[in-house]
């Protein structure tokens, strides 16, 4: 998979573009900026915004192409961000460091998913919020008929509300829905698509 997100993140061109997904945007703009996690950040578009309006932006990723561009882009933005390249098995953070952390389209393997997700808890501090967008199990038929949609194919790596909801058991609900929208994101976020969208507060320990 590096070697796929590579290839995507070598073109010039932002393979999603150079803002911030709209969803993400609207919630981290109505949040007091703190310490910020970004996951899975590719080049950076989110980890970038939120640096814009004052959050200390903490971002991985395992495409090191992926890290050229973001910090190309924070420097253009004239903010910075602390970027790592590497797999989330591979990375570390302290626990209960992060006041939010973005999970935007991280569609991890299915036999990882609930691990990894149970990973990144341990690093948001109690009553740290988890803003989360990403393609729900009716996206199948949208990529199949517009390859530009994106998204996995495997429709075991799309999610439910279920499975976020079993994931992030020990999470006050905000909001959780599943909705079509159109999505106008760079080159291969383009077009109707069916989403989740998740805000959760951790429950205090």
């Amino acid at each position: 998979m590096k070697e796929f997100w590579d290839a995507r993140y070598k073109d010039s061109a932002f393979a999603f573009g150079e803002e911030p997904n709209e969803y993400f945007k609207e919630q981290i703009s109505n949040l007091k900026p703190g310490k910020l996690l970004m996951p899975a950040e590719g080049e950076g578009r989110n980890a970038v915004f939120a640096a814009t309006l004052g959050w200390e932006v903490w971002a991985f990723d395992m495409s090191s192409e992926g890290k050229v561009k973001a910090e190309a882009l924070a420097a253009d933005r004239g903010v910075t961000i602390d970027y790592r390249v590497g797999e989330l098995s591979e990375i570390r953070y302290p626990e209960n460091e992060f006041d939010a952390i973005g999970l935007i389209y991280v569609h991890f393997p299915p036999n990882l998913r609930a691990q990894y997700h149970q990973q990144l808890d341990r690093y948001l501090k109690p009553g740290g919020i988890l803003i989360l967008e990403a393609f729900n199990k009716n996206h199948l038929k949208f990529n199949s008929e517009n390859p530009q949609a994106g998204g996995p194919k495997n429709i075991e790596m799309l999610f439910s509300m279920e499975e976020l909801k079993s994931d992030f058991s020990n999470y006050d609900i905000i909001e959780l829905e599943e909705k079509e929208v159109e999505l106008k994101e760079g080159i291969y976020h383009v077009g109707q698509s069916a989403v989740v969208r998740f805000v959760g507060r951790k429950k205090q320990q």
